[in-house]
């Protein structure tokens, strides 16, 4: 038979637009998924209680939270926003909750309530599902032609492509057959490897608010961060790899980080503080605890100890020397960074089809008529908390919905 819509991907993206097409009466909608399962990465994501959408709900400020597509996502945002997103799994059953700041989470605390409410629309909508079955070839013409990687022929009078990001190579590999060129796909959303004395025995020791930069860039991060087996991660971190994705490629991932772990507080404050402690405290030890309520004792030790403060000595003997080392590592700590690590099993990827190939109205390629593109498959990418899986229910959304208006004579 001849599909009125392929969708290449079972992804959050894919399984959007194909419930779109299929509820918005385009006919006959088939997703394929070269892996054995379909949502794997929303069953992960959000730490298995998938972060939905973000509480945000003007576009203008939406856009802020991509480093890559800000301006191509104004409009779409304006079709298919995030009241939309609510709504239309609130409709379908599924509460969202919005948590202090701002993401949003099913009420069930649970990334399968997503999954069961996708497959369940798709179910109801008559969306076929092939897994185990990835895309080998494509070609254009009156249908497209696929071949996949058992050789099987698929037909389609349209097809969507939405693989993920470019990284693994399907997505781009497809896009280019059909005559796009690719922004070149490199990790972002990762954590940074640290191997420093100060940070061992401590993973799970979080700090609230820092500001962490790149020395010898212009990158610059505020928000917590948390200690980890590895290094270092944290929304501050993740955010400063979100918008550093290339700069810090280029580099190998290797890097000065800077850590302020009192933003907000010059440095001269902090050693009025210092000052104070020796006059209300002074026969007690430095180590005892941190005049700081945010620095955990367990750091506050390892800072006193790198600023070559023995833990035996009294607030009363801190000398000028002493007292200016301790300002730097509380405000200017600096630790090479020598590697990138996954966040939490998730990855998130910068590249991927170029937007100006792309039109944003209705996702339909500039250069293949009835080509359609949805997700992370494009160069677009959001920071942590809720953007990327919103660009996939956005995107999704409005190519599905084109592609059955298309195939209707009403596009």
């Amino acid at each position: 038979m001849i599909y009125d819509l392929i969708v290449i991907g079972g992804g959050a993206a894919g399984f959007f637009a194909a419930i779109a097409h299929a509820e918005s009466g385009g006919g006959s909608t088939l997703i394929v998924e070269r892996a054995s399962s379909v949502l794997s990465k929303v069953k992960i994501s959000g730490g298995g209680r998938c972060n939905v959408t973000h509480a945000c709900f003007q576009p203008k400020e939406l856009t802020k939270n991509y480093p890559r597509g800000s301006k191509a996502l104004l409009g779409p945002l304006h079709r298919f926003g995030v009241e939309d997103t609510i709504e239309w799994f609130r409709s379908r059953g599924v509460e969202l909750k919005t948590e202090a700041d701002g993401r949003m989470f099913p009420t069930t605390d649970r990334s399968q309530t997503i999954i069961d409410c996708l497959e369940g629309a798709a179910s109801s909508a008559g969306v076929e599902i092939r897994t185990g079955c990835g895309v080998r070839e494509i070609a254009p013409g009156e249908v497209f032609a696929l071949e996949t990687d058992h050789g099987e022929k698929l037909e389609g009078r349209h097809v969507l492509v939405a693989t993920g990001g470019t990284r693994l190579a399907a997505g781009a590999r497809l896009a280019t057959l059909l005559g796009h060129s690719l922004e070149t796909a490199v990790p972002s959303l990762f954590t940074f490897k640290i191997r420093d004395p100060r940070f061992e025995g401590l993973p799970g020791v979080a700090v609230a608010e820092t500001e962490c930069r790149v020395i010898g860039s212009k990158l610059v991060s505020s928000g917590p961060l948390l200690i980890t087996h590895h290094g270092v991660s944290g929304p501050g971190i993740l955010r400063l790899s979100a918008w550093g994705a290339r700069d810090l490629a280029d580099v190998g991932y290797r890097f000065t980080l800077q850590v302020n772990w009192l933003p907000g507080i010059e440095g001269a404050a902090v050693a009025e503080v210092f000052n104070g402690q020796r006059e209300s405290a002074g026969k007690q030890k430095i180590e005892t605890r941190s005049p700081f309520h945010v620095i955990p004792k367990r750091l506050w030790v390892r800072i006193i100890g790198a600023a070559g403060i023995p833990l035996e000595q009294t607030w009363a003997d801190l000398n000028k020397n002493q007292r200016k080392a301790l300002v730097s590592e509380l405000t200017r700590a600096q630790f090479e960074v020598v590697g990138k690590s996954l966040n939490k099993d998730e990855f998130v990827t910068c590249g991927g089809v170029r937007l100006k190939e792309i039109n944003p109205k209705t996702m339909e390629s500039r250069l293949c008529p009835g080509l359609y593109f949805a997700g992370e498959v494009t160069d677009v990418d959001g920071i942590t908390g809720g953007f990327n899986f919103q660009n996939a229910w956005t995107s999704g959304h409005l190519a599905g919905v084109a592609a059955a208006n298309a195939g209707s004579g009403d596009a």
